[in-house]
Formats: structure tokens, C-alpha cells, sequence
């Protein structure tokens, strides 16, 4: 048994400083010593057992913010050895790969239309990010309490896999919140106030609208047409009018480029972009330059079912919160938002003022950050 020492001399590193402690110990009994010891260093955060995160898990990025900060910035995309089912690349890395692969490597999305389509691609790719985190600050791996936003129409089926992913990937607890509520929180609105807000979040796998009062969302329209579907819009347009074969990658590069929601941009708009590719019929190498009012053009199906669903959900609103969203305007969120002349074609068709948000990329983000601060107080908007 345990009774006493006489000194006990140790180091400890933390943010790059180094704590010499010398206890001088007389007649002290051990156990007293190092329960000392653990709740000091508790405070310091060295000891600490569970690690607070905010996930926005997004078809095209994930971000993940811990302590305030964004920590972890990058595609939702992994690379997988077929031989051994190891991962061999994420985020970046991975999205380098894509279309570039042997056959004993794999590049998978794994989630489609805003869900999880490959359950064992996710759990790698959660875990992955997650050790990204910096975490020199503990000496032990801590529990993971997680928030995670996830599409305001998702299944309880779906909403159980991303739960379960989040579970085999470490979280011990948790939560989710609706991602139109969590774009409202990163915007900035007070959704707690009794005052009706519009948020249209445009993702890659899905478009998210909602109609928010009193902490809680009134209308909500959930539709799968968002950037996937206008990445695959171009590679078809170019497909059939240029005759030219075009990938993912090449598709996302011109819709970045001048991708466009309007035929005139004005003096705002962009250059014209060169895209390079072979010819579909002879193989040939091709090149053709692309202007944003063909995008337009290749792109205006898919606008007018997010204009559609938009009217919808304002059908469905009760009018006293309409005349709030036509004083207030509609925010716009995701990275949908940043499609050019986007808001202003919205304000003419439905006549609201629509508003991009401020750096629409990371308003869920944001906003699940949000909530993981205020997990008690906003416990009615976690599922």
C-alpha cells in the first residue's frame, strides 16, 4: 500500500511552455497527491475528457470549428486502396486524385443529395477530419460532444446514419440542427425573436429553405437540385453544344469561372473561360471558349425549380410572417449563393429583396458553432 514520499519532480508541456514543478512532499499520502495533480491540469485543459466540435457536413466541404475556430476546411471526399479498404487520402489530397486514379484506388463522395450514400466512406472520412484537429494540448484523446448540421427534409433513416457515422467516429454525444436554422444562427438573426425570417440555403447536394419564428422553422422546403446538379448541367450542356467531354472537376472550374443565374451581368461580367477536353466523336483534343450567358443558358432549368420551391414555401407562409420577410428581405446562404446575378434574379421573379449572406460558405458552420455554445439554451433546435 501506498503511504508517502519525499518529492516528486516533473514536466509539462503546454503551448509551447514548459511548467517545472517540484512538490516537496512530507508525510503526504500519494493517492491526495495525484488527485491534486489531475484536477490542476483539468483546469488547464490537459486532463480533459470530452472535446466540444461543430460539423457542418456538407455534400461538396466539411468544416469543423473547435474552440471558436474554423480548424478544419475541406472537401467531403476520401480515397480509398480497394486492395485493403485502408484510406489513402482525404479533403484536398483526395480531391486531387479524382479522375486520376488507377484501379486500386477508389475516390469516393460519400455523401449524395445532402446524405450519407457510402456509410463505411463516411465513418473514415469523419474520423480523418477530426484528427486533423489540432490537439496538442492533451495528453489523453478526449470524447468527441459533436453538433451537426444536417438537411432540414432528412429521414429519420437518414438522420440515423449520420448519428451512427458521427458514433463509430468517436462523438459520445451527438446532436443535430436543421441547416437552414443553422445558416440563420451564422447570419447573425435572432431566431428566438417573435419576427419571421427567410434563410435559402443553397449547399452542393441540396437546397434548403426555410421559414424561421420563435426558435422554430414555420415552412420548409427541402429539394435536391443545388451545385451537383448544376455541375452536371454544364458537363451536359458542353456535352451536346461543343461536342466536348468534360469531368467534375473541369464542369466545377467553368461554373466557378462564369457560372451565372442571368443572360446580362452588365459591367460585372467575367471573362470568357477556355475549356480544354477531347472531342466526343473523334477523340481529338479540343478547346472552347465558354461565355457565362451559355452557363446561364445550361443553368436556368435548375434555377426555375429553386425559384418554384422558394414561391412554395412562401405559399405556405402565414401572412403576418410574410409581411415580416418582405420588410427584412430573404437571406441567401451555401455556395450556391455566390452563382452571379443569382440574388438579383431571385428579387426580380418573387419582388423580396434577397440578401447574400456574408461569407455564405460558412454560415452553417457558423451557425452549428453557435450551437455548440449554446447547446442548453438551444436544445429545442438539436435533434
Amino acid at each position: 500500500m501506498l503511504t508517502s514520499i519525499k518529492s516528486i519532480n516533473f514536466v509539462v508541456q503546454k503551448s509551447h511552455l514548459r511548467f517545472h514543478l517540484n512538490y516537496k512532499l512530507h508525510n503526504t499520502p500519494n493517492l491526495l497527491i495525484i488527485i491534486y495533480i489531475f484536477f490542476s491540469y483539468t483546469k488547464m485543459g490537459l486532463f480533459s475528457l470530452t472535446q466540444e466540435i461543430a460539423m457542418d457536413l456538407g455534400t461538396a466541404n466539411t468544416v469543423i470549428i473547435c474552440n471558436d475556430k474554423i480548424v478544419v476546411d475541406q472537401p467531403s471526399i476520401v480515397a480509398i486502396d480497394n486492395r485493403t479498404q485502408k484510406l489513402e487520402a482525404i479533403g484536398s489530397k483526395a480531391y486531387q486524385m479524382r479522375g486520376k486514379t488507377n484501379q486500386n484506388i477508389s475516390v469516393i463522395r460519400p455523401l449524395r443529395d445532402g446524405v450519407i450514400a457510402d456509410f463505411n466512406a463516411a465513418e473514415l472520412m469523419i474520423r480523418g477530419l477530426i484528427k486533423m484537429i489540432p490537439n496538442k494540448s492533451h495528453l489523453f484523446t478526449p470524447s468527441l460532444r459533436m453538433v451537426v448540421g444536417i438537411p432540414s427534409g432528412s429521414t429519420p433513416v437518414e438522420m440515423r446514419a449520420v448519428r451512427d457515422s458521427a458514433e463509430h467516429a468517436g462523438g459520445r454525444d451527438v446532436y443535430m440542427i436543421p441547416e437552414p436554422m443553422a445558416a440563420a444562427l451564422g447570419i447573425g438573426i435572432d431566431v428566438e425573436a417573435p419576427e419571421g425570417n427567410m434563410v435559402v440555403d443553397i449547399g452542393g447536394g441540396t437546397t434548403e429553405i426555410a421559414v424561421i419564428s420563435l426558435g422554430g422553422i414555420c415552412t420548409d422546403r427541402s429539394i435536391r437540385i443545388a451545385g451537383d446538379e448544376f455541375t452536371a448541367d454544364i458537363m451536359d450542356y458542353m456535352f451536346r453544344q461543343h461536342n466536348i467531354k468534360v469531368g467534375e472537376t473541369m464542369a466545377e472550374n467553368i461554373k466557378k469561372n462564369v457560372g451565372s443565374a442571368l443572360i446580362d451581368l452588365g459591367d460585372e461580367a467575367p471573362d470568357e473561360f477556355i475549356v480544354q477536353g477531347p472531342n466526343r466523336i473523334t477523340s481529338l483534343p479540343m478547346e472552347v471558349p465558354v461565355s457565362y450567358q451559355e452557363i446561364a443558358h445550361a443553368l436556368d432549368k435548375s434555377i426555375s425549380k429553386i425559384e418554384a420551391a422558394i414561391l412554395a414555401a412562401l405559399e405556405d407562409t402565414p401572412p403576418e410572417i410574410y409581411a415580416d420577410l418582405v420588410n427584412k428581405g430573404i437571406y441567401l446562404a451555401g455556395g450556391g449563393a455566390l452563382l452571379k446575378g443569382l440574388a438579383k434574379r431571385l428579387t426580380d421573379k418573387i419582388q423580396i429583396q434577397f440578401h447574400v449572406a456574408e461569407d455564405p460558405l460558412r454560415a452553417v458552420a457558423r451557425g452549428t458553432g453557435i450551437a455548440l455554445k449554446n447547446v442548453d439554451n438551444f436544445r429545442f433546435l438539436l435533434r
